[in-house]
């Protein structure tokens, strides 16, 4: 699977702003180091999780556009189409379509987490936004984060390397 045209796809949605398309990024690289740590091996579980930490805040734009917040309410609604045609475009097959925009439309609400492909999203997007937040200058807040949202064995491990030690 190449995920150097989703990463384009990104860059020439996003442009100039290299703010969004660095966030991405690093999901991305989140996403990659969890589900390597988690031995997942299935390639179509791959695919979604890559797509997603590529495209899960596709729908930022176009919620600031319409209504004017990047909330994560918003990117769950104008997310999903967006990221629908990029795979469409990319001929992706209808299941990961699916899961893709399912977990795009999810992203910022933990009940709809419903799987590992889900769950190393939620883990790789929190620990960038715990960084890019500075959450980690509150030790006892960030130990509350991490228990409270990280299932995953390598996650955890992640999130309290960086954080916690």
């Amino acid at each position: 699977m190449s995920r150097l045209k989703y990463i384009v796809e990104l860059k020439e949605y996003y442009g100039s702003d290299l703010k969004r398309i660095n966030h991405a990024l690093k999901v991305l690289n989140y996403a990659d180091r969890i589900a390597y740590g988690e031995h997942i091996a299935d390639e179509k579980t791959k695919k979604v999780i890559y797509i997603s930490a590529i495209l899960h805040d596709i729908g930022i734009k176009k919620a600031e556009e319409k209504y004017g917040s990047s909330s994560g309410k918003y990117q769950e609604i104008e997310g999903p189409p967006i990221a629908r045609e990029i795979m469409l475009k990319n001929n992706e097959d209808e299941d990961i379509i699916d899961r893709v925009a399912y977990i795009i439309g999810g992203h910022h609400t933990a009940s709809k987490n419903d799987g590992i492909d889900f769950q190393i999203i939620w883990e790789s997007d929190l620990l960038v936004n715990i960084e890019e937040d500075e959450l980690y200058e509150d030790k006892e807040n960030v130990a509350n984060i991490i228990e409270k949202n990280f299932k995953t064995h390598t996650g955890k491990m992640i999130a309290n390397d960086m954080f916690l030690s």
